[in-house]
């Protein structure tokens, strides 16, 4: 799913492209991608973007006249550009919009439709999109301390949440955790105030390095290699390899439909946390720590 980083190039890349140039049509060329009929996506025609914004993991474009797309791309939902007077849109696009600029449009990988528009009015209708979560970058270390302490759960658990904080997955909290050398099952009411300090700069530190990262990747361009798993990246998606820091083979546990990634010599003291599945299946020959493996 993307997170901050890759949110804030997306709007970046949109607004030099969308603001301030009339929309000259809409379509929504799959229904089951719009989740809202009043007002109908047509209202958007002839309409001029006046900003965009992000919601968390939605992305908000607003129009003179009040009117809102909310769009959230979910876990393999991406947006494309292209420009010139005539642009073709694919097969494969769920909703595209054309200006004079050129066309933007939504795809999302897979069978399953997660991804969804919604086209609503005024700041009032964006209340049901906000889930509440800080936002990292313009927290001070109090703020964050509060939000993740009024609940006792893990630290990977906390950073996911979006009611907790804002735009932060899967794949950064990893990163996060890594270079703050904490164990992602560790909990929140556990650490101290260093650790705390620690996880806020790491936390900020990390979103922005990626920022950048990507901004200068996209080089002006628009970003069409949104990904969660990227090479350079410390230990997310990096299960075996080694780590950057001490090149110990990095760990992780699967539950559901994620992955949690970590290095055991960085984060946890060389202890091998016990992925559910595997542990209970191999019982006593599961291996408590690298030295074991």
């Amino acid at each position: 799913m993307p997170e901050y980083p890759d949110l804030e190039v997306y709007a970046d890349a949109l607004r030099p492209r969308l603001q301030g140039t009339p929309l000259q049509a809409v379509r929504a060329l799959d229904p089951f991608v719009v989740r809202t009929v009043d007002p109908p996506l047509s209202a958007l025609v002839g309409q001029t973007p006046i900003s965009v914004r992000r919601l968390g993991k939605r992305l908000a474009i607003g129009t003179d006249g009040d009117l809102w797309l909310v769009v959230h791309l979910m876990v393999l939902g991406r947006l494309h550009f292209r420009a010139g007077p005539d642009p073709k849109v694919p097969k494969t696009a769920l909703v595209a919009l054309t200006n004079a600029n050129g066309a933007l449009w939504l795809t999302e990988a897979g069978s399953k439709r997660r991804a969804s528009v919604h086209l609503v009015r005024g700041e009032a209708g964006l209340l049901p999109h906000l889930r509440g979560g800080l936002e990292v970058m313009t927290a001070s270390l109090t703020e964050f301390a509060q939000a993740l302490r009024c609940k006792r759960r893990t630290l990977k658990r906390a950073l996911c949440d979006p009611t907790v904080l804002a735009a932060i997955g899967n794949a950064y909290s990893d990163e996060i955790l890594h270079t703050a050398g904490l164990s992602p099952l560790q909990l929140t009411t556990n650490l101290d105030d260093a650790e705390m300090h620690r996880l806020f700069g790491a936390a900020q530190a990390t979103l922005t390095l990626w920022r950048n990262r990507l901004h200068t990747e996209a080089g002006g361009g628009f970003p069409e290699h949104v990904t969660a798993f990227r090479p350079d990246m410390a230990v997310h998606g990096r299960y075996r390899q080694p780590c950057p820091v001490c090149a110990a083979p990095v760990q992780r546990i699967v539950y559901a439909d994620n992955e949690c990634n970590y290095c055991a010599r960085c984060q946890t003291g060389g202890r091998l946390l016990a992925d559910r599945a595997l542990s209970q299946l191999l019982k006593d020959s599961w291996p408590r720590t690298l030295d074991d493996v």
